[in-house]
């Protein structure tokens, strides 16, 4: 089964939680997929990625950039998996389908939209139900990710 992992946006923002999150996954070898609803957001994080910090950068590419097979990170507005991803990220109220096909499967929603909130919630029953294991994330005062359940 798949581990399923929510993580709520309180303290910062998907900009600032994102490229760790990223780095730690191709860290372990994994290659991952982030989708989002919104080309525009997807662009928003194309440009981002590669200039977050002075001092790294995220390899990855767009459908703009072709050699979706070659990426190790792919970022998208589709369901595709070009690069033969283990793990993908859903932001920006992007909706989880297809859970099965990916070790880890990573849910990102923001504090401050409450349909998102809402749509995280809906979204764990089932999948738990489905026997993957689901863990929640919350950022402790010190900024520490900290599993609550």
């Amino acid at each position: 089964m798949t581990e399923v992992l929510f993580y709520h946006l309180e303290r910062q923002t998907l900009e600032e939680v994102l490229p760790t999150l990223l780095e730690k996954t191709l860290q372990r070898g994994w290659r991952a997929v982030v989708q989002v609803s919104d080309e525009g957001v997807r662009d928003a994080l194309d440009r981002h990625l590669w200039v977050y910090r002075d001092d790294s950068f995220l390899p990855h590419g767009t459908s703009a950039d072709g050699q979706g097979e070659r990426q190790p990170v792919w970022l998208t507005v589709e369901d595709d998996n070009p690069n033969r991803a283990a793990v993908r990220f859903y932001a920006d109220r992007a909706a989880p389908k297809n859970v099965e096909a990916y070790e880890r499967v990573v849910i990102l929603f923001s504090a401050d939209d409450a349909a998102a909130v809402q749509e995280a919630r809906r979204q764990w029953t089932p999948l738990k139900n489905a026997g993957h294991t689901c863990t929640y994330w919350q950022q402790s005062a010190t900024g520490r990710w900290e599993k609550k359940g």
